[in-house]
């Protein structure tokens, strides 16, 4: 019989099939082909195609816009929103509104197209890391934005409009409802017990040993007791921390080793799969410090949502989290 399990932050409850456990073999996975293009914005050599640079990592000697760099953030060529203009926010009846004002950027991750994440060196993904942390620090300076959203596409099937590897930001002027939710669901824990329930997640995590997948001194990467999808993974900090821009330089580049080698783990295992991943993080306020623990959160592209999820608000996961962790852990 399939279990019902309740995830504890949002109160979401999802249905994992621990009788007859899918495999990774069970899974149909998009095959990634990289075809080489000359007209690739991202490449080495084709800075003239983005816009101008935001922030770089370069050569000392070498000039803005030009080639020489290994990390390079600019603005998105097709954005979400503006980040020019006022918000002027109205009313139209019972309906709220405002102009669509904003900030749409794109950490590209490497100068090469056939390069991703995992085929970096680990001084390289900490570079990525730390263009993370600054341009969120940076936007966030701006009063007209109140959450910073840091997310990455991986494969058609997860959003990727371009196969270049790349990460995205968007700068809100207001908390997304989802982000509102699990806000709220940390602080009423906080509220009820006194304790952030990220730290006791992390405290239980120890106590069940089984779905813990690898750790280093400041991170630890697990499956999810209750996951909405197949193979998720979370990876939490192990100091207390509401705030992913806040981290220490050592917990940077010990965030990049963790994540580029559970990002390995889930290609060997699943044979290269479309994912998403999304750095969870308060906004920078005072409310939620005590309560509120950032976090990333990976979930390959193994299933789809389809009229049951979308009906209820549940998910079907048909791999229990202690065999997907063990699956990866096991990779060598």
């Amino acid at each position: 019989m399939a279990e019902l399990r309740r995830e504890p932050i949002v109160g979401r409850w999802v249905i994992v099939n621990t009788d007859d456990p899918s495999g990774p073999e069970d899974f149909e996975i998009e095959e990634h082909t990289l075809t080489q293009s000359n007209n690739c914005p991202f490449c080495y050599g084709n800075e003239s195609l983005t816009p101008p640079e935001i922030d770089v990592v370069r050569e000392p000697s070498t000039k803005p816009n030009t080639a020489g760099w290994s990390v390079r953030v600019v603005a998105n060529k097709f954005p979400a929103l503006q980040i020019e203009g006022e918000l002027n926010r109205r009313g139209m009846g019972i309906f709220d509104m405002s102009n669509g004002i904003g900030a749409h950027e794109v950490i590209i991750e490497t100068p090469y197209h056939n390069k991703t994440l995992t085929d970096l060196l680990d001084t390289e993904f900490c570079d990525v890391i730390s263009k993370y942390c600054s341009r969120a620090l940076d936007l966030i300076k701006d009063k007209r934005f109140k959450y910073i959203l840091i997310f990455k596409n991986y494969g058609k099937s997860a959003g990727a409009s371009l196969e270049h590897s790349h990460t995205q930001l968007i700068a809100l002027p207001m908390v997304p409802k989802n982000v509102h939710e699990e806000l709220k669901g940390a602080r009423d824990y906080f509220e009820y017990r006194e304790r952030c329930i990220f730290c006791d997640m992390i405290y239980q995590e120890y106590q069940d040993k089984e779905r813990i997948i690898i750790e280093n001194r400041n991170f630890i990467a697990f499956s999810p007791f209750a996951p909405r999808f197949p193979f998720e993974v979370w990876i939490v900090p192990k100091r207390h921390n509401p705030y992913f821009c806040h981290m220490m330089q050592e917990e940077i580049c010990d965030l990049a080793k963790l994540l580029k080698d559970i990002l390995m783990r889930i290609k060997v295992t699943l044979h290269n799969p479309s994912y998403n991943f999304i750095i969870h993080s308060s906004p920078l306020d005072e409310e939620n410090k005590d309560s509120y623990h950032w976090h990333v959160e990976i979930m390959p592209k193994l299933t789809r949502v389809a009229g049951f999820e979308w009906g209820t608000g549940f998910y079907i996961v048909t791999i229990p989290p202690h065999l997907s962790a063990k699956y990866l852990r096991e990779v060598k």
